[in-house]
């Protein structure tokens, strides 16, 4: 369980790599993205079926996004059963590149190997919670 103390310092992040993030309005994968734009933060699409969302190039994986870009959360709108992968390559990231400080599975989506992967990293690690809903909440 994370606590709001916690949750607030996540929420201090600059850039959200969104994993998952959808061109399509209406879809929380998009809408949420746009809030978290909307609230100052950067937001980095990884999408491999979209050059461009938000006005932000998307990237085809997280693997992509430019080392440079200080990803501080990867926020991941994919099934459960993805949230394995997307966990371990942010652990690659984090240990390769320096960035990715949390891995978050938004609201529906839980994963307990992802969870166990990331914490080992020394990594936060956030699921079956909605960004926005968290953000509004706390900070808002």
């Amino acid at each position: 369980m994370v606590t709001d103390e916690e949750l607030r310092e996540i929420l201090s992040a600059d850039t959200v790599a969104v994993v998952g993030c959808s061109t399509t309005p209406g879809k929380a994968a998009h809408d949420i993205p746009v809030y978290l734009q909307n609230h100052g933060y950067r937001v980095i699409p990884v999408n491999p079926f979209a050059d461009e969302i938000l006005g932000e190039t998307a990237y085809d994986s997280l693997a992509d996004v430019p080392a440079d870009a200080g990803v501080d959360v990867v926020d991941v709108f994919r099934p459960s059963e993805e949230a394995g992968d997307i966990a371990e390559a942010a652990v690659e990231r984090h240990e390769s590149v320096g960035d990715v400080g949390t891995v978050w599975l938004q609201l529906g989506i839980t994963n307990d190997d992802a969870k166990r992967r990331v914490r080992e990293a020394g990594l936060a690690f956030v699921q079956d919670k909605c960004m926005k809903v968290e953000h509004s909440r706390l900070l808002g």
